[in-house]
């Protein structure tokens, strides 16, 4: 039972309350683990080398659910379009999109935005559904056979979700109540004392006590921990309730497109924050924050201009939407692709398998966030990847895994994704202080956090070494990760261990210094 209930705990508040740190060391994702003993980047080691080195600005996009272009520590550095005159209704540049002056949003249309969706398997569901649900098996075609087998399949695993959903919120529910009871007892406060003083009413009370004694003693904060149960309890129940509906009939009233047409190209709006932009904008400051302004943090490259794109909703992206976002950046001259988001399964890959491939054609490098569920990457398969239907693997990709701080047994994220063969390579993601929106400032867990560490990395490299070919930036990076040879709790288990080398291809932490002292002696 007490697994159970600190599983829940630690997906309800998610991802990022049960490691954050009520005082976080801000930036220490720069710092270096040699001069600091941090297991950071070495990016201030690093820029120490540069002084004096010529670098040119670069177009960095950030793919994600939407970003605060107002924010003090990131307008200065937010890409402008040229070719565009604001807000004049026409399409100036004659590239598809109308005032697409700091990026695009492909969730939005006249009526609006989307921000919330289900998941790609419910939608899978659903299309299914409107074709079998109501037909007799024992009448089915022979050339529609497999598919009814398959929406057999998509139906079981979609009732499964659907019932862990419901079970996930009656346990947050249960926790709401005892917390309610705590603070009864203790003139409406939520503290750990008051916790400990409180007197379970039966055996599940107790399981579910002992849970909120260690949520508040890794948050710290009560307050933090009452609102990420809060978001996590929105999300849940949004969750549940799109995945009972048929969502495209929501996407196409709101966003004006096909939702089952790939090659669509042209929609959407040029609200690039949209209506919840917590992720991207914590994505965007740790990549590009204005350096040394004396204001909020550092972000890792300082000569880059963010590229908004809005593509990802609180819920599954879809396919077209990330195909047609990696287009839009490569048209629009970015040099470095940041993905922070992912899925379990991918209906149209093969038109973001055509993306991607466009984006290695023009020399886009892309960085792509491994995932949170501290599961094997070699064994199970999620999307995006640049494995192509075909075989075929691209060169212009980096996936990317969380670590901690302190080098150690536990020095990667326990929730981090990890693979000997599909994971390159680790950096930086647990309790990262960024950027949020409306000038405020947070602190994040997760490989969303790992993936932009990556990219303002690889940005810095290709602001100051432009003659490198994105395949060339990542194999130099690949080359001067540190490493670690000691062996490493593996996520997802309590006490089995590996060596980096046998959680990711380069077996290493992404490390700025060494890739900008290897490159200056060529």
């Amino acid at each position: 039972m007490n697994k159970y209930v600190f599983q829940i705990l630690f997906f309800a508040f998610s991802l990022s309350a049960l490691a954050q740190d009520s005082k976080p060391n801000i930036n220490w994702q720069l710092q270096d683990p040699d001069a600091d003993k941090i297991y950071g980047t070495g990016v201030e080691k690093a820029y120490e080398l540069l002084k004096g080195k010529p670098a040119r600005d670069i177009i960095v996009a950030v793919i994600d659910g939407g970003t605060d272009v107002k924010h003090e520590d990131l307008k200065d550095n937010i890409w402008t379009n040229t070719g565009e005159i604001p807000d004049n209704g026409i399409d100036d540049d004659h590239n598809g999109y109308v005032d697409d002056i700091h990026g695009w949003n492909f969730l939005g249309g006249k009526s609006g935005n989307i921000e919330f969706e289900s998941t790609e398997l419910a939608r899978m569901y659903h299309k299914l559904k409107t074709k079998y649900g109501n037909l007799d098996s024992t009448h089915i075609p022979d050339a529609q056979m497999a598919e009814y087998r398959e929406y057999k399949n998509i139906r079981s695993k979609f009732l499964k979700e659907q019932m862990e959903s419901t079970q996930n919120l009656m346990v947050i529910a249960e926790l709401n109540s005892l917390i309610e009871k705590v603070k009864k007892q203790n003139n409406g406060v939520l503290s750990r004392k008051a916790v400990k003083r409180y007197k379970p009413e039966n055996e599940r009370e107790k399981a579910f006590r002992k849970g909120l004694k260690l949520a508040l003693l890794l948050t710290g904060k009560p307050a933090d921990l009452e609102k990420e149960i809060g978001e996590g309890t929105k999300q849940l129940s949004n969750l549940a309730k799109y995945n009972a509906l048929n969502t495209d009939s929501i996407r196409s009233a709101v966003v004006g497109d096909d939702p089952n047409n790939p090659s669509q190209r042209y929609y959407g709006n040029n609200d690039v924050t949209g209506p919840d932009a917590l992720h991207g904008t914590h994505v965007a400051g740790i990549i590009g924050a204005v350096r040394n302004n004396n204001i909020g943090i550092n972000g890792v490259a300082d000569h880059v201009k963010l590229m908004i794109i809005r593509a990802v909703p609180d819920g599954d992206e879809r396919d077209k939407d990330i195909a047609n976002a990696i287009r839009y950046a490569v048209d629009n001259h970015a040099s470095v692709i940041n993905m922070s988001f992912g899925k379990y399964y991918s209906p149209f890959k093969a038109v973001v398998d055509s993306a991607i491939k466009y984006a290695e054609a023009h020399d886009v490098l892309m960085i792509h966030a491994a995932g949170n569920e501290s599961k094997n990457k070699d064994v199970e398969n999620s999307f995006p990847t640049n494995e192509l239907d075909n075989g075929v693997v691209t060169s212009n990709w980096i996936e990317v895994g969380a670590t901690d701080q302190k080098k150690g047994s536990s020095l990667i994220g326990t929730f981090s994704n990890y693979g000997k063969k599909k994971l390159d390579l680790f950096a930086p993601g647990v309790n990262i202080y960024s950027t949020g929106p409306n000038n405020t400032y947070i602190t994040e867990s997760g490989t969303s956090m790992a993936a932009p560490v990556t990219t303002g990395v690889a940005a810095l490299i290709r602001e100051y070494f432009p003659e490198l070919k994105a395949s060339e930036v990542k194999a130099i990076l690949m080359k001067t990760v540190t490493p670690s040879s000691k062996k490493v709790i593996i996520p997802g288990t309590k006490k089995e261990k590996a060596l980096l080398s046998d959680l990711s291809v380069s077996g290493g932490v992404v490390n700025a210094y060494g890739a900008v002292k290897l490159l200056l002696k060529k």
